[in-house]
């Protein structure tokens, strides 16, 4: 079948709960969301505020204290906010490509054995602890006896850490004053599961992505997971088993072959845009679900304005489901640059747009359009 990508877009957009529904709370929009990007905290706030029907700052604190949702490495190596829930099945499903085993890793890192023993520590040493970086390293190079692990252990990009969070011995425990915390998810998450078998992980994963973010193909989709790392077989394995079982279904958008949930194209071919322009943070999940590769949401010509320098990607205008800009906060300004070749947004809308800024941050807000 074939989906316009006006319909796509709109669909999207309310799916991302971009229409703010008055009932919206924080795990539902981070679960709605395949979890939400937190390498940078103020982002991850912003996120999700952008979509709560009554934004106001904190929740995101309050849903780690309730142990509602945790923080942890997931997709992609990056720092995400995940449904305490569900994040087995994704950290299940970025661990099945083990990518920790292959040749340029061990040879940068740590090989298999020293991953081995260190991950074996940390399981161990966290148990019901709570440890920051530094603590956690000291103990895992008293046990593995191994003073060469040291330098990626105090590194701040932890990609030691990263295979032991795939494997679902390690998350974010609360701050400790500016210090970041170690904990184990099988004691500090009431009903952590352990991780389930990948094929499991992926009838969960994957329909929830497509759900968001579809219709996708399946290089899109682990773009999206792990930087496209997935082992191929298993890949077309987990998308065949769930178009036979009828939970997918093949589309294309814009003759672009896609796969999305079988229950959801007669409501994306019929979708209705969302009235008005939508400001959302920098990380936000409608640009890093797709990628900004995606010609559909993003103009080729424009994504060096997204996708900057040392990784960061930029705030955006929404408009009609596409990038039209970016905008950025400066004390009470927002100030926002509209690409020329985008359609003229109204200043009224704008204005109204900055609500959920304004709830976030507790600070009466002007805007400028450049």
């Amino acid at each position: 079948m074939e989906l316009s990508p006006e319909r796509v877009l709109a669909w999207r957009m309310r799916r991302q709960l971009l229409g703010r529904p008055a009932r919206t709370v924080t795990v539902d929009i981070v679960a709605r969301l395949c979890g939400v990007q937190a390498q940078v905290s103020g982002s991850a706030e912003q996120a999700v505020a952008a979509r709560h029907g009554q934004p106001r700052a904190g929740v995101v604190a309050e849903a780690l204290d309730e142990r509602a949702i945790v923080k942890t490495w997931a997709m992609r190596g990056t720092l995400h906010l995940l449904p305490a829930d569900r994040a087995p099945a994704y950290l299940a499903l970025i661990a099945a490509a083990r990518t920790w085993e292959r040749g340029p890793w061990q040879r940068t890192f740590a090989t298999a054995d020293q991953m081995a023993a260190l991950t074996e520590a940390a399981r161990e040493v966290l148990g019901d602890a709570v440890l920051t970086r530094e603590e956690l390293s000291a103990e895992i190079i008293k046990r593995t006896r191994d003073d060469s692990l040291a330098g990626h252990l105090a590194s701040g990009w932890g990609a030691l850490f990263k295979p032991v969070a795939w494997q679902g011995h390690l998350i974010n425990g609360p701050a400790d004053g500016n210090r970041v915390t170690f904990t184990s998810p099988a004691t500090w998450v009431p009903g952590w599961t352990g991780l389930p078998a990948p094929e499991d992980a992926a009838r969960v994963v994957i329909p929830a992505y497509l759900g968001a973010f579809g219709p996708a193909s399946m290089a899109t989709f682990d773009q999206w997971l792990i930087r496209g790392a997935s082992r191929s077989a298993a890949l077309r394995g987990w998308f065949a088993g769930l178009v036979g079982d009828g939970v997918l279904a093949e589309v294309t958008v814009g003759g672009q072959a896609g796969y999305a949930r079988a229950a959801d194209v007669a409501e994306i071919a019929a979708a209705e845009p969302l009235a008005g322009v939508r400001l959302l943070p920098a990380f936000d999940q409608y640009v890093l679900g797709p990628g900004t590769r995606d010609p559909m949401i993003i103009d080729p010509d424009r994504r060096g304005a997204i996708s900057r320098a040392g990784g960061w990607i930029a705030p955006v205008l929404l408009a009609g489901g596409r990038v039209a800009g970016t905008w950025e906060l400066d004390g009470t300004q927002v100030t926002v640059t509209r690409f020329p070749e985008a359609p003229p947004v109204s200043p009224a809308e704008l204005r109204a747009e900055t609500g959920w800024i304004e709830a976030v941050t507790g600070t009466a807000l002007t805007v400028a359009v450049q």
